[in-house]
């Protein structure tokens, strides 16, 4: 077990980074090409991480258990990539990305590494830049920028509605230059099933070759995490069907603490539910907000004809229609952070005036927007007395540059045309704040076992502001990891190759293939979709945007009995060695019926409302949430100790030095 310590350097705010570089140790080039490094997942983190280690001189060896890291979900992470760089000359800079980031997550994140993140965000722009990254870029040739939630300024740099997809492929790039030169092992299509620990030390993991369902053992000196979230243990949310916590939870089952699981972002702009047969939700984008104004009727029976189909949107005049975020947060508008505009639109909702089928729904509506656009192209373009319907050409035209892939993505989903008619949308979960407790050097409470990405709980306390997620899963990769791994590996120059024929790499072989064996051998009558579509349920319904300590209490009881359930009745067909789907999602699911629990643990000791954590308990009169400083501002750690239940709670407690603490408001 390592040592449960932030190692935050000394010194000021500004000054611990790059003081912090120059005290650390370095491995020589010469010995970096000694030492083994093992990256698990490829996404943004993964992959950034592991084409600059390789760079750098490590041997490194990549696991996706995709075909390709070009599938990594990354690539779903639309809207833009935020960084200091104050292109637009609105004010921003690095303490106010800092000061941004830490009030946008209610005060629940280290200061230390937010300010770090904020130094180097500029350096990730330049980065894929060089790679070819086609940024979109103003009239005057320099990097266009964009605003999003919870925040001022325009800071976030996006090409078109693609940025993940094109910032991933900039990282492939950098990474299959490295396999070409032999410095990257690539292993796609395997799964990390465990981690293997020799003298306390972190030295390779058990992998199951997912096309041959062969096990594997391949050692290093030392293992990355990158594997991403955790948000698919609701089975219904924005992230690949893919994505799962298996990586994170075999590391916390083997030392590793799991930090503030409860903080998950419910994203606001979702395309609806629109039945049971659903397997996963799509996001648009939150850059849509920009221009977008969010909106219900003000009259509940003109919610109610349009959800009888009695009467369109287009139908309602302006005097009819409730731009509620406009109305309630003046300042920030349609533009505040994500956890407040999706409580809002609960609200609503919930109030009955919700706008599809269900009733839960809110307009996202671009006509002001077109008609915008449109006025000011025919402005420039010297049109006397345009008509309204040249007008909306003209704005539609620069809709589309801006956002036109999304607005096809929505049409081929909804069936319905965004340009003519709002789109519908609905807060679903997106992205996990919590995750792998890691130090400053991103070292988990494993020595050698290093987490970065959305795996760590991250830089982003009880809510993520859009564009960060890019930000950070770059910054972990490309300028944070490869420096502070060295520390680490320093004192590995002479330790040599690690060998795979130990006691210990035995014994994590065959407790894994135990498993996969009690998995295929079951003799159960229900698929493994069905339990996780309960344990979606229990989530949602109980341990989703809104709780309270009944219904956390009740989720507890029925997680732990759907997990004793799962392994008596789950029938997975096939066998261990084949390409085998069905198990490799049973796997997962049972991490999430063990994780669900220790979520919901995590829930209910919070008594406290914060970011995306909302307890009913504690709001203030007009429904926004309550913190509790004096008892809660820490970073809540859990340690396993065989059983969700019995986890042991260990509190880093949250210092704010240069950030004056206070209630968030975007009024």
């Amino acid at each position: 077990m390592g040592i449960f310590e932030s190692n935050t350097p000394k010194g000021p705010l500004a000054e611990k980074w790059t003081n912090h570089k120059n005290a650390i140790d370095l491995v020589n080039p010469a010995n970096k090409r000694n030492i083994d490094v093992i990256v698990v997942g490829t996404g943004l983190a993964g992959g950034s991480a592991a084409a600059t280690l390789a760079e750098l001189g490590y041997n490194v060896k990549t696991f996706c258990y995709q075909d390709s890291p070009r599938r990594a979900h990354s690539i779903a992470a639309q809207g833009g990539i935020n960084a200091a760089k104050n292109y637009q000359g609105d004010g921003d800079s690095i303490y106010r990305l800092f000061y941004d980031t830490v009030k946008g997550g209610d005060y629940r994140s280290r200061e230390s590494n937010v300010y770090r993140l904020a130094q180097v965000s500029g350096n990730i722009i330049d980065q894929c830049v060089a790679q070819g990254v086609p940024f979109a870029r103003e009239y005057g040739g320099l990097l266009d920028n964009r605003s999003f939630g919870g925040v001022l300024v325009s800071r976030t740099f996006y090409a078109k509605g693609q940025t993940g997809q094109q910032l991933l492929l900039g990282a492939y790039s950098a990474m299959n230059r490295q396999i070409n030169r032999g410095k990257i092992k690539a292993y796609n299509r395997h799964e990390m099933l465990d981690i293997v620990k020799v003298d306390g030390k972190a030295r390779g993991i058990i992998a199951r070759n997912l096309v041959t369902g062969e096990l594997e053992r391949h050692s290093a000196h030392a293992v990355v995490v990158a594997s991403g979230g955790y948000g698919n243990v609701f089975f219904l949310s924005t992230n690949a069907m893919g994505s799962n916590v298996t990586a994170s939870w075999k590391i916390h089952k083997k030392g590793a603490y799991f930090a503030n699981p409860c903080f998950t972002q419910i994203h606001p702009t979702c395309i609806p539910v629109s039945g049971d047969h659903q397997s996963k939700l799509t996001l648009m984008s939150e850059s849509l907000r920009n221009d977008g104004r969010i909106w219900v009727p003000k009259k509940k029976e003109d919610a109610e004809a349009i959800r009888a189909g009695k009467k369109k949107p287009t139908e309602l005049s302006e005097e009819e229609r409730d731009y509620y975020l406009e109305r309630r947060y003046p300042a920030f508008g349609n533009l505040v952070p994500r956890d407040v505009a999706s409580r809002a639109a609960k609200e609503r909702c919930d109030a009955g005036f919700g706008v599809n089928k269900t009733g839960e729904a809110v307009y996202l509506d671009f006509s002001s927007a077109i008609m915008r656009y449109g006025k000011e192209a025919a402005t420039t373009q010297k049109i006397d007395n345009p008509s309204d319907a040249r007008i909306k050409q003209l704005g539609k035209q620069v809709v589309e540059a801006k956002y036109g892939n999304l607005f096809q993505m929505y049409e081929k989903i909804v069936d319905q045309n965004p340009y003519e008619t709002p789109m519908m949308i609905y807060p679903a979960v997106h992205y996990t704040m919590g995750g792998v407790w890691v130090d400053y050097n991103l070292q988990t409470t494993i020595p050698g076992c290093y987490a970065i990405g959305e795996a760590n709980f991250s830089d982003h306390g009880a809510n993520r502001l859009g564009a960060s997620a890019l930000m950070q899963g770059l910054a972990d990769g490309y300028f944070v990891l490869p420096y502070t791994i060295g520390d680490y590996l320093s004192n590995d120059i002479r330790t040599g190759a690690i060998p795979t024929d130990s006691a210990e790499f035995d014994a994590a072989e065959t407790e894994v293939r135990e498993r996969l064996e009690k998995l295929v051998n079951n003799k159960g009558t229900k698929s493994v979709d069905h339990f996780h579509k309960i344990l979606g349920k229990i989530m949602w319904n109980k341990v989703g945007m809104a709780r309270n300590a009944t219904g956390l209490k009740e989720a507890i009881t029925e997680i732990k009995e759907l997990r004793e359930e799962f392994w008596k009745e789950v029938k997975v067909p096939g066998n261990t060695m084949e390409m085998n789907a069905e198990l490799e999602k049973a796997g997962r699911v049972a991490d999430f019926l063990e994780l669900g629990e220790l979520f919901a643990k995590d829930a209910l000791h919070r008594e406290e409302s914060c970011g995306g954590h909302f307890r009913e308990e504690y709001q203030t009169e007009e429904g926004e949430a309550m913190r509790d400083d004096e008892n809660f501002m820490y970073v809540a750690a859990w340690e396993y100790t065989g059983n969700p239940a019995d986890a042991i709670l260990h509190k880093e407690d949250l210092d704010y030095e240069n950030i004056q603490v206070k209630t968030r408001s975007y009024k």
